[in-house]
């Protein structure tokens, strides 16, 4: 039994020596994670969508707005640029929060009316599956970080 369980063990290792280095041969920068061009997608629908805000609102619900965009994908960026784990994670957590900072500006823009309720209802939802799929990506980053 214990020979089964070593060459269990053994497997399980090889299987994931050989994931971390097909993810480090894939993924060399930052702007090669999936989750990085989904919010650089979103970043680049918030700054159109902006450009549409009345121009007395420039310097406050538009840069808010665009500031916290870009934040998200800032610390992602940032994150991978990173070596040890909890400051690494610590980038990441910083992204998802910065999602409710945007989802927060999209409803002060709706309910100022700058954007109607249909775009605010599908940034808020892209931004909600944005969340989740930053959950998953730092999970996935701490199981490859720890399992060492």
């Amino acid at each position: 039994m214990n020979k089964n369980r070593t060459v269990t063990s053994k497997s399980v290792i090889n299987k994931l020596a050989v994931s971390k280095l097909v993810i480090s041969i894939m993924i060399k920068k930052f702007y090669d994670l999936e989750i990085w061009k989904e919010v650089h997608r979103l970043s680049i629908e918030i700054y159109k969508l902006t450009e549409k805000f009345p121009q007395h609102e420039k310097y406050s619900v538009t840069d808010q707005l665009r500031r916290s965009a870009t934040s998200v994908s800032a610390n992602i960026a940032e994150g991978f640029g990173i070596y040890h784990y909890k400051d690494k994670i610590r980038f990441y957590y910083q992204a998802r929060g910065s999602v409710g900072e945007v989802q927060n500006f999209v409803f002060l823009a709706k309910d100022l009316e700058y954007v109607d309720a249909k775009m605010s209802e599908k940034l808020v939802l892209d931004y909600e599956q944005l969340a989740k799929r930053i959950n998953a990506f730092i999970k996935s980053v701490g199981k490859l970080m720890t399992d060492d």
